[in-house]
């Protein structure tokens, strides 16, 4: 498995690895897909994906935009068949990775108050809750939610 810098030839199979795993995970609490091309494509302009290839077939992807001293990591993917092989944590290690290296002192995320396994998983690797954030207006969930901001330093 390498992991390495997505280019926008990578953006069908970023699409396809996004909405396979959130629909597994997420599917409880929203119907739809979590992605399109276009928002993939828009992505692109304004930070960078890092993707697990596997001969050619991406097995997991994450989202990771530079924003000023701080770094924001989203989207951590892992294709279904593949979730709980390590594969989520290399990733997130090498977004931490790359945030360190364009000079940033930490990484920042958020994640849906619904998913009860992802406060615990970001804990491990060291984030801590900052605070939160609403839901977008525009999606219905089935269940009442909101986003939690966490951040963990990277130095």
């Amino acid at each position: 498995m390498e992991l390495r810098p997505a280019e926008i030839q990578d953006a069908e199979a970023i699409v396809s690895v996004i909405n396979a795993a959130f629909q597994q995970a997420e599917s409880f609490f929203i119907d739809r897909d979590r992605i399109d091309l276009e928002s993939v494509r828009q992505l692109f302009q304004k930070g960078s994906f890092l993707v697990a290839d596997e001969l050619g077939r991406l097995r997991g992807c994450v989202y990771v935009e530079i924003r000023s001293n701080r770094s924001y990591l989203g989207l951590l993917s892992v294709d279904p068949q593949h979730q709980k092989s390590g594969l989520g944590s290399q990733l997130m290690t090498a977004a931490e990775e790359y945030g360190a290296k364009a000079g940033c002192g930490h990484m920042d995320l958020q994640i849906v108050s619904v998913r009860e396994e992802l406060p615990r998983f970001y804990r491990r690797r060291g984030y801590i809750e900052t605070g939160t954030a609403p839901f977008p207006a525009d999606l219905t969930p089935k269940l009442p939610c909101h986003f939690v901001k966490m951040s963990k330093p990277l130095t």
